[in-house]
Order: C-alpha cells, then structure tokens, then sequence
C-alpha cells in the first residue's frame, strides 16, 4: 500500500496541521505520477496539434493519440473507431441527445430513465422532451436505495426507443441491475445507453457482453486528468447519427454550398482535440490495467465493507447507502446536524468528503433530503484513514 499510496504525491498534503483523509474519490479521484509525468512529457517533448502535420511532432503526437483510442477500446471491448474523445460524461450524454435523439426521437415515442439518475443523465432528455414532446418513464426508486424493477415490463415497452441509465449511483453507490434492464429493452429492441461514469473505475466493463449501444464515462473519474472523457457507440448507429459540433477535423470536403463529414470516429471530434489529456487517460487506464481491476476491486470492496460497518456502530448516523449491491459509497447524514457543518467540521480535521445533493435533486426528493454527506473510496485508502474518519464522526455527534 505504501508504494501505492507513494504513486499519489497529493495524499502527502496537510490539511489543518492534519494528514490529508481524501474520501471525495465520487466526486475525483487523485492522479498517480505517471498521469502527471505523461501530461509533462507532451508539452515538454512533442506539443504539437495531431493529425494532418508534415512534421515530426505533429506524427508523433498524433500516434500517441490514435494509441489511446486503441487502448480504449480494448479496455471495455469495442472497436477503435467507435471510441469518440469528449469533455467528459456530460458531453458524451449531450453527443447522444443531440446527434441520435433530435434525429431519432418523435413525440410518438417514448425513452426510459431512472429516478436516481444524475443531472448530466437527466437534465438534456428534460430539455429534449420539451421540444419534441416524447414522454419519459422512469424507473422508479425505492425508499431503500435501490430501484424497483418489479414493473419493468410495464417502463420498457415496445414504444420505448432508448433506455439510459447509470451503472452506479452516484449519490448512494447502489450498483442498479443493469442486467436485467438491458435484457428487458432488448426484448422491446430498445436501445441502450449506459452512463459508467461511477463504474468505470471500479468494475470490468465490456460492451460487447453487457449488450449495450452506448456508453459514457468520465477520465478524471479513472485516475486520470479532468476535461476528457469517452463516448461509445456502435459502429452502425454511429454512422447513422448526425455530427453533434461543426468545423474543423469533422470535415471530409467543404464547398461554399456544402460540406461532407469525415468518416467515424472524427466527424465527432470537431476542433482541436485535448490531446495533452487524452495521453494522460491512456496512462490512468495502463496504470489501473497494470494493478488489475479485480485486485483493485477486492481492495476497495474489504474497505467499503469496513466503513460500512464501522460507521453503524456511530451514534445519531442514518445511512442512505444500500447494504447490498453498493460499492465505494457511504451516503449519510447525522440526525440534527446539516450536511455541509458535518463537511466544514471533517475539513477542519483534514478529511474531505462531499455534501449537497450530488447532482441527483430527484432522488434527495424522493428520500425527503435537501442532500448527504458522502463518504466515497479509492483503492489508495486505508483501513487506519477509515479509523481516523470514525474517530471524527464520534467527536462530532456529540457536537449536536
């Protein structure tokens, strides 16, 4: 653990005269160094915009680019070429929406989410919905944290065209059968899309086993640097969808009458791309290939095991986290205490977590909630920081 934790300069930080207790790892995680030295290494030795360049930096740029892309694809079982580079989960949601639901999507139709969704999953079907007027079902949230697909066959009909839902809760870390989801909307030839942004880092994704259509995620969610993220898709809805930005790269040929599109996967990469980035995303992934996804796994589910049971045993806690089919997540709060004091006070200890309502307001609604505190873990922690953590909680209880 300790030439793990040795990989992550920024778990060195004092906070408050105190060690740094990093449990906002939802929210992001903490970059290893060769994330860093990647990033550095480009603009050191070959800053230079990829594709099309006569000239040594731009090839060698643009190789180590297109590398990434590969490995990418590889990393959750697609082909290269449908591996589409964006900002991050909320572009690749909006990609979707713009390019396959305005040009798919009619107000006779009907698309599937769930009521614990995040904003970014949420709110661009919202704003599509008003301007077409297709209807939105919803898979419904039980007070437990989980979703309640008892009446599954009932939200995923024969007119519901795409369903698009989370693999993780953000908010509560509830793992959703996704199985059972996908193979209901398959019965309806529902397509589907499948937000990884709190599963990618956790669990093996493989798109072709799960039997999806799309696929989002985050790179800072995976160790690696903010801005960047993933959008998957197969290969023949790719090239049935509209490009989503305009300009250049995108383009095949332009005539002051009319432009053709590039071929997949760029006339969906318009402008110049976040290559310093992108590198670093291919350095997370390695990193994390190289520990291996399982071993991280076992970690951090003996760990999530571990608070779960160590945080019960604090007075005034009320937990919102399911005990069952979770993962790396303890949503709580402490009766009488507001969220937000429960963070400032943490912080004042060095330990940070997130409060609010974590971008998921339907869902603190349905829990009767303005927000929680979460409590969320990477492999990188310990059992001792857990210890610290409970230790603070205790002292704060009998504050309220």
């Amino acid at each position: 653990m300790d030439s793990i934790r040795n990989q992550f300069p920024i778990l060195a930080t004092t906070v408050n005269k105190n060690p740094l207790i990093y449990l906002d790892n939802a929210a992001s995680t903490q970059k290893p160094l060769v994330v860093v030295d990647s990033i550095s290494e480009y603009y050191r030795n070959y800053n230079s915009n990829i594709h099309r360049g006569a000239h040594y930096l731009a090839n060698i740029a643009t190789e180590k680019y297109e590398n990434v892309r590969t490995q990418l694809a590889s990393f959750i079982g697609g082909q290269s070429h449908e591996i589409i580079f964006t900002s991050g989960t909320t572009q690749s949601v909006n990609l979707l929406m713009q390019s396959w639901g305005r040009k798919f999507l009619t107000s006779a139709d009907e698309i599937v989410l769930s009521e614990m969704e995040h904003h970014a999953n949420l709110v661009p079907w919202i704003a599509l919905q008003d301007e077409i007027g297709f209807k939105i079902n919803y898979i419904p949230m039980m007070t437990s944290g989980q979703l309640d697909i008892s009446s599954l066959d009932q939200i995923i009909t024969l007119k519901t065209k795409l369903v698009s839902i989370a693999y993780i809760s953000n908010a509560l870390g509830t793992i959703h059968p996704v199985a059972q989801i996908i193979a209901q909307s398959k019965l309806c030839s529902a397509l589907v899309h499948l937000d990884c942004a709190q599963a990618i880092q956790h669990i093996s994704i493989d798109v072709r086993a799960l039997g999806i259509d799309f696929l989002s995620f985050s790179s800072h969610k995976i160790y690696g640097p903010m801005g960047v993220g993933v959008f998957w898709g197969k290969e023949d809805l790719l090239k049935e969808m509209n490009p989503y930005l305009y300009g250049g790269e995108m383009i095949k040929e332009v005539f002051l009458d009319k432009v053709t599109f590039n071929e997949l996967p760029y006339k969906f990469e318009a402008g110049t791309p976040n290559v310093a980035d992108v590198l670093g995303l291919g350095a997370a992934v390695k990193y994390i290939e190289d520990i291996g996804l399982q071993n991280i796994k076992q970690i951090e589910d003996e760990l999530h095991s571990y608070l779960m049971l160590e945080i019960e045993k604090v007075d005034k806690i009320i937990i919102y986290t399911p005990k069952e089919n979770s993962t790396a997540v303890v949503s709580f709060n402490i009766e009488g205490a507001h969220p937000y004091d429960i963070g400032q006070l943490l912080d004042a200890k060095g330990i940070a977590i997130r409060t609010g309502h974590h971008c998921c307001q339907p869902l603190m609604r349905k829990l009767g909630l303005e927000g929680t505190c979460r409590a969320s873990l990477s492999f990188y922690n310990t059992k001792e920081e857990i210890d610290s953590f409970i230790a603070a909680l205790k002292s704060i209880v009998k504050l309220v």
